[in-house]
């Protein structure tokens, strides 16, 4: 069973496509669009489980230069 997630990310003033391509080439990392509103860049991710997941967003995401908050939101499937 794949985990997918939307990550919502805030970055300095500016540097919203350069974190979007960044993030683009993070293994995982289904999508990468940056867009206006309270966040700057949305991301769409897979991981084979809530862990791994984790370890993306922890791991690769948030020690991007750039990015001051994300926030993670799993989808789920009711």
């Amino acid at each position: 069973m794949v985990v997918q997630a939307y990550i919502l990310i805030q970055t300095d003033v500016g540097r919203a496509a350069e974190v979007a391509e960044a993030i683009a080439g993070i293994q995982g990392v289904v999508q990468a669009e940056d867009v206006t509103g309270p966040y700057d860049v949305i991301v769409r991710a897979e991981a084979r489980n809530v862990d791994e997941l984790g370890k993306l967003v922890v791991a690769k995401v948030q020690t991007l230069q750039g990015i001051t908050r994300t926030l993670t939101c799993p989808v789920v499937h009711i």
